[in-house]
């Protein structure tokens, strides 16, 4: 593991808690993991949630900013450090393309006899230019709330199996702990490992993913299909552990 040159992470639940920023312990490691490897982080959060649970809270020189890459949104845009962080690219989704998945959600609550709950937090179908997800409890939840409501994402791939009825040319993805993820055909993590591969010119065998949705319809899923070696965490506890091997 230690031989790999670019580290690639997931976000929510591998370096940080669902929707909250990393902890003091992962903002100290960090940059000492940039200072030996190159690094690239996916989510399907925003841009905007990268600033503020994860850059905003590292301390490290900004130089070190040039060895790390960051893919929001399932992939569907690619960020990287030139005195700032520049998209190099944007797979926004047309306005049709917007409307009919918004009405595929609806479709589907309607079919499931889905209710949603009496108290959200925040927007539950939110658009984020290049991808459309659906929070169950809203984008602002508790963590202890969410935590408890679909575990084994039975809830969500339900969900997702109405949704693949009215758009299946989108891609559909479990995501977090209460999200369902929806981009472009083809777009997804496995996409930007494949940019991020053959930009950097880095093989396969030089490439680590880890993050905590590697099964069957989690959003970490489709790295799998790159041929990267691959690791499953439970949460931040272990990334810390690994981290922590990385820079040893």
């Amino acid at each position: 593991m230690k031989d790999k040159k670019l580290i690639i992470f997931d976000l929510d639940g591998t370096l940080n808690e669902s929707k909250l920023p990393i902890d003091n312990e992962m903002a100290e490691l960090f940059p000492k993991l940039l200072e030996k490897k190159l690094v690239a982080v996916t989510s399907g959060k925003g841009f905007n949630l990268f600033q503020d649970q994860f850059l905003k809270i590292l301390t490290c020189d900004k130089a070190l900013f040039k060895n790390l890459f960051l893919f929001p949104t399932c992939s569907t845009s690619f960020y990287k450090f030139e005195n700032d962080w520049v998209p190099v690219y944007k797979k926004t989704l047309l306005r049709k393309q917007k409307e009919k998945i918004f009405n595929a959600f609806e479709s589907a609550f309607k079919n499931l006899n889905y209710k949603h709950p009496e108290k959200v937090y925040g927007v539950i179908v939110e658009d984020r230019e290049t991808q459309i997800t659906f929070s169950a409890f809203g984008q602002l939840a508790p963590l202890e709330i969410k935590q408890i409501w679909d575990p084994d994402q039975k809830k969500r791939l339900e969900i997702v199996n109405e949704l693949k009825k009215y758009i299946p040319e989108f891609e559909i993805r479990v995501a977090g702990t209460t999200s369902i993820d929806v981009t472009k055909k083809g777009i997804d993590k496995a996409y930007g490992v494949k940019q991020i591969k053959k930009i950097l010119k880095v093989s396969k065998k030089e490439m680590l993913f880890i993050g905590d949705a590697l099964f069957e319809g989690g959003n970490d899923y489709p790295v799998k299909s790159t041929g990267i070696d691959c690791l499953q965490v439970s949460g931040t506890k272990e990334t810390k552990e690994l981290i922590k091997i990385l820079i040893s």
